[in-house]
């Protein structure tokens, strides 16, 4: 574990010695911070409501994870392609797995640094008398920062197979978005042609069923609306946050090993 841990440190030390690292914690800062506060006005108050809204109930945390991973990742791969450090650190004696998961965590406990001003919220809102519910925010806390792990390794995956730093941000943002839209694209998609389809498909009901099935299975609203963003701490859903981003990975992983062959 060693390995990880110490490409881990280097990229963390890298993001906070570079701009672009402050740059991003900056502008998530205070869009998170304006979220919150018009999320309390609207709701009169209601301390639950405006946390919720900070921590995946508004569509500015959801612009903010498909659009700050892929700025993070990208420099991660494929600028040090461009630059030529990632072929020495390919030649160092770590293995490429290593590299990979030590860059993801790395960008993960970014994310996760960020995420964690929402909780500071709910501090400040405890020394002010207000006292929310702790269980609840942590547990919404931990799954921000597991989707934030999904579009993290996403954005690795795409940065891994481009030398653009700009092309692989471009890749990543395209991948989440389509991640994000595509149950709700494909879904109404068949809404409109379902009577058509079963008039040319012999058992659509079926084959409907398990498109349905499928896209419901990807879905990550549904997964984090009806689990974390209640506070509720279901298995299941952890399971899909470890295996998608554990596949990612190896995709990486293995575009990683195709460069290590040219050197």
């Amino acid at each position: 574990m060693r390995g990880p841990w110490n490409i881990c440190r280097r990229e963390l030390s890298g993001l906070f010695l570079t701009p672009l690292g402050w740059m991003l914690l900056v502008v998530a800062l205070f869009t998170s911070g304006f979220l919150f506060y018009a999320q309390l006005v609207d709701a009169s108050g209601n301390v639950r409501y405006a946390l919720e809204g900070a921590l995946g109930g508004g569509p500015l945390f959801w612009m903010l994870m498909i659009t700050l991973p892929p700025l993070l990742c990208m420099r991660l791969l494929a600028e040090e392609s461009r630059t030529g450090t990632l072929e020495y650190l390919l030649t160092a004696p770590v293995s490429d797995a290593a590299v990979i998961v030590g860059k993801y965590l790395a960008a993960t406990l970014f994310m996760a640094l960020l995420w964690l001003s929402v909780p500071m919220y709910g501090l400040t809102l405890h020394l002010l008398g207000t006292p929310p519910d702790w269980v609840a925010l942590w547990v919404a806390y931990l799954g921000a920062v597991l989707v934030s792990s999904l579009f993290v390794s996403i954005g690795l995956f795409a940065s891994s197979l481009t030398q653009a730093p700009l092309l692989a941000a471009f890749l990543a943002f395209i991948a989440c978005t389509l991640w994000l839209m595509l149950p709700w694209v494909v879904g109404m998609l068949l809404s409109q042609l379902r009577d058509s389809l079963s008039r040319f498909a012999e058992n659509w009901e079926t084959a409907d069923a398990w498109i349905q099935g499928a896209l419901e299975s990807m879905n990550v609203f549904s997964h984090f609306g009806r689990s974390f963003l209640p506070g509720i701490l279901d298995s299941s859903e952890l399971v899909f946050f470890v295996t998608w981003p554990a596949f990612f990975l190896f995709l990486t992983v293995r575009s990683l090993e195709t460069r290590r062959w040219r050197i």
